[in-house]
């Protein structure tokens, strides 16, 4: 068994240390006379034990001891964000990275998990193992709970939080509504833009099979490497010319890029089945809009001072569709129910930038045409029940969810400037990496069953103690595998005309001979094009949750996690040498945790918890395979000597709810995390790299602050006086560190396993990547039920954070996400019986761009910036 290296014992010394005297004030004010405060209390009655009740603390989180959040129906409407990433940013600690990923207190999505209906879930992302929240739209949600410390129900997989997505499948009363909304970006609707061909139904998300890999390309590649070893000069012809040319390689300008749509429609309906409910819901929608990136990309070189060696100016102009599906169905007989749920959501990307720029590296003046397709689409079904019999409670789940992503054509020129043309010209020098064709294939599938049982003891008419334990299974299995190709130029060189020519004539089928361009399979080698993922997890929980003294409720518990993680690299051209599988990682944990929460007054909570918790390496960190993230222009490689993170979380949170759905919170937390992932960019040729490793140790601590009041106008007039005024404000200060000693060591990816000094790599005190310092909410508005209107003003802040660690000593790569100023107004109207709503929505008021850069040693790299802009949509839905 692997043993944690943060001492258990020492947790439950610190746990006593902290619990101790709070028991003993307990005990205290128990022995004090108390009275109750009903006024319908008669004379000499006598109570056993009094209970201060808190009747404004919501119902969620007045039956959980953890450190949580509450995402509810009204929250998701009054907010106004179209999914569930930008929803969760408004909650206390989070933040959110690549419009995709959330960060909770300033870890990275590698410490945070997120489940639908408490059942895991693939991503479809090549980098990540964790699913990007903006493919779920707000539409498909009853709720989002977030969970900040840790309890042993859940996976052990722990940093941040989890982030659990509700559906609903019985529906309190039958509905049907459709809505669509149109929306403007003055940086792209309407704007000059660009974009390329690709197949006649790429506007509804799917390519009719232009991107498909060309049948004699299939073939072929049964019989090997497509190169002059295997095929004479004629077959290397035919090959070639069976690749798509213009509808993929011309790009062409879009004087007006068209507005963002779209539409939805969603129903439920129960029925009574004598006895039996019977719930039915159904959500379809579909969105269809783009964004245009006109930005500067620089790379930087340490020499005496930090210096440019490569800028670029871009554009870049992508189509993004959506499709979204959910399914539920749900049984209710009274004491026992049974959920159904599927949920289909797709997305797809139609990329097409042009960057030019000098490279100092070789290339000088140069110009690089990029087109694009990439398919994310995740398919998930899940059964689900609940059984109650008296004090016993029986839970159990079982799922089994897809994901895919597919990546055709993705296609590359390289041009470099010619004074005598005045122009540009193809560059027929260029690297692979910079005139290729490439296919990519990701597919992700999870298995998962668990089930809970509980019990519950009445140690008095007023308390009472929960014992419960479960079992879970998780087995989740990922391939990926990227074919490359590319046309070499003939020797003596190709013909100076022919470099002139645009990009459906350079590569046009007479161009494409044994004298003209010769195609070339430049797939990596030795297990850098393709692996094979698995992690299975057996794990095993017991938990006890007793209100121990009146108003002192104490939950402890044990998980037990058995885990296998291994990444295979393969060999996907026949007949080639597959290089050794790396170590698998093959660890037992028993992870605790340990929570305490006080009802010392009216409404008014303390919340303490300390638990162990880890964090495994993701899939891609691990495969040795090269892949291309578009949006970064950096390449990805993973490191196969990564292992497990190991922390050790404390929490502290003053809650106090002042009135119904009004509080403040204060709280505190502290991680310790032995041997967290960190992401380094090296540099190689022209091209710039990031790989993992991991950092020797880190800690992060903090506060969080969170106030929100209902109120009256503070102005008269008839405007005003029939409006509640809402003020919700949050707060988070986090501080964290790197900790590196003499002596410490770290095993890089170009060390082929082998130990390195980690002071050559991390330095001792930085921050940890993704952690921004200040994190801020503020929600500011008014409802008014009489008029059936809502207008809410939401400004979210987070400073600097580090996204990688610099290579060769240069300065961290650092975003500034900055300021976000949005507003939000909706209104219900009646029209001919008929109930509409209409809303309006202005993000990104003050223009925030994006902002990534390098600072330090006497230069300035500004490694990407780019215009988000401001949008201005207006929706309109129906009630049936």
């Amino acid at each position: 068994m692997s043993v944690n290296s943060l001492s258990f014992r020492a947790l439950l010394i610190a746990s006593a240390a902290i619990f101790a005297p709070t028991f003993a004030n307990a005990q205290e004010a128990e022995q004090e006379p108390q009275e109750t405060v009903a006024d319908s209390a008669e004379e000499g009655l006598t109570l056993q034990e009094v209970v201060v009740l808190g009747r404004y603390i919501p119902e969620v989180l007045r039956s959980t001891s953890e450190v949580a959040a509450f995402l509810a129906p009204e929250d998701l409407a009054r907010q106004g964000d179209s999914n569930a990433a930008l929803a969760l940013t408004r909650v206390t600690g989070l933040s959110i990275a690549e419009g995709r990923f959330i960060y909770v207190r300033g870890l990275g999505e590698r410490y945070s998990s997120a489940r639908l209906n408490g059942s895991p879930l693939p991503s479809p992302e090549p980098l990540q193992r964790v699913v990007p929240l903006d493919l779920f739209p707000t539409k498909i949600l009853e709720n989002v709970l977030v969970q900040k410390t840790y309890s042993v129900e859940y996976p052990g997989e722990f940093g941040g939080g989890i982030i659990d997505l509700r559906t609903l499948n019985i529906p309190r009363e039958n509905f049907l509504s459709i809505s669509a909304s149109g929306s403007y970006n003055n940086e792209t609707s309407l704007q000059d833009g660009i974009t390329h061909y690709g197949s006649e139904t790429d506007g509804a998300g799917w390519d009719n099979g232009t991107r498909k890999i060309p049948v004699a390309v299939r073939q072929a590649i049964a019989r090997g490497r497509i190169d002059e070893g295997n095929f004479t000069q004629q077959e290397l012809q035919s090959i070639g010319q069976s690749f798509r040319n213009a509808e993929i390689n011309l790009i062409q300008s879009n004087d007006e890029l068209p507005l963002n749509g779209s539409y939805s429609i969603k129903g439920g309906r129960t029925f009574d089945l004598k006895g039996t409910e019977l719930g039915l819901v159904g959500v379809l929608g579909y969105s269809n809009g783009w964004q245009n990136r006109e930005g500067r990309q620089q790379v930087g070189d340490l020499q005496d001072t930090l210096v440019l060696e490569q800028d670029y100016e871009y554009q870049q102009s992508t189509q993004n569709v959506g499709w979204d599906a959910l399914f539920g169905m749900g049984l209710d007989f009274g004491n026992d129910e049974i959920n159904w749920t599927n949920l289909m959501v797709r997305r797809t990307s139609k990329l097409t930038s042009i960057r030019e720029g000098d490279n100092q590296l070789g290339a000088g003046l140069s110009r690089d045409d990029r087109t694009g397709w990439y398919e994310r689409e995740l398919l998930s079904s899940q059964l689900s029940g609940s059984h109650y019999r008296g004090p016993f409670t029986l839970d159990w789940r079982g799922s089994v969810s897809t994901s895919r992503r597919d990546a055709p054509y993705e296609r590359v020129i390289r041009y470099v400037f010619d004074e005598v043309v005045d122009g540009f010209v193809y560059d027929p020098r260029s690297s692979a990496s910079f005139n290729s064709t490439a296919f990519s294939f990701l597919d992700d599938k999870v298995s998962s069953a668990g089930a809970d049982i509980e019990y519950v003891q009445a140690l008095s008419s007023a308390r009472d103690i929960t014992y419960s334990a479960g079992v879970e299974y998780l087995n989740n299995e990922r391939q990926g595998s990227q074919r490359e190709f590319r046309f070499l130029v003939p020797n003596p060189p190709l013909d100076f005309l022919i470099q002139q020519q645009r990009p459906d004539f350079l590569f046009a089928n007479y161009n494409i001979s044994p004298d003209g361009f010769q195609l070339r399979e430049t797939t990596a080698r030795e297990g850098a094009a393709g692996y094979e993922a698995d992690l299975e997890v057996s794990s095993v929980y017991a938990k006890v949750d007793a209100e121990v003294l009146p108003l002192v409720r104490v939950a402890f518990g044990l998980r037990y996690e058995d885990a296998t993680q291994t990444v295979t690299p393969l060999s996907i051209v026949l007949n080639e040498t597959t290089p050794l599988a790396p170590p698998s990682l093959d660890n037992q944990y028993v992870l605790p945790a340990a929570t305490l929460t006080w009802n010392f007054a009216e409404n008014q909570q303390l919340r303490l918890g300390a638990s162990q918790s880890i964090g495994r390496p993701q899939f891609r960190e691990l495969a040795p395979q090269q892949y291309f993230d578009p949006e970064s222009s950096r390449i990805f490689i993973g490191n196969p000597y990564l292992q497990d993170t190991e922390l050790l979380n404390l929490d502290a949170r003053y809650e106090y709810y002042f009135d119904r759905g009004q509080s403040a919170t204060a709280g505190v937390f502290y991680k310790q995390l032995d041997k967290p992932v960190e992401s380094v960019v090296t540099t190689q040729s022209a091209s710039t790299f990031q790989t993992y490793l991991n950092a020797p140790q880190a800690v992060i601590y903090g506060t969080e602050l969170e106030f929100k009041k209902v109120f009256d106008s503070p102005l008269s007039g008839a405007f005003f006086e029939t409006k509640e005024f809402l003020l919700q404000a949050n707060y988070t200060y986090s501080k964290s560190e790197l900790q590196v000693s003499e002596g410490d060591v770290v095993f890089p990816l170009q060390a082929g396993g082998q130990s390195r000094p980690a002071s050559d790599f991390v330095i001792d005190g930085e921050r940890l990547q993704g952690q921004s310092e200040h994190l801020a909410n503020l929600q500011l508005g008014w409802e008014d039920e009489a008029a059936k209107s809502q207008a809410t003003m939401l400004v979210t802040y987070a400073s600097e954070r580090t996204t990688a660690r610099g290579p060769g000593g240069q300065p961290d790569f650092v975003q500034e996400p900055g300021t976000m100023v949005d507003f939000v107004y909706k209104k219900g109207l009646e029209i001919g019986g008929r109930e509409f709503g209409f809303d309006f929505k202005v993000q990104n008021i003050l223009g925030t761009d994006f902002n990534e850069f390098q600072s330090g040693n006497g230069g300035f790299v500004q490694v990407n910036q780019y215009e988000l802009g401001t949008t201005l949509s207006v929706g309109l839905s129906a009630e049936f």
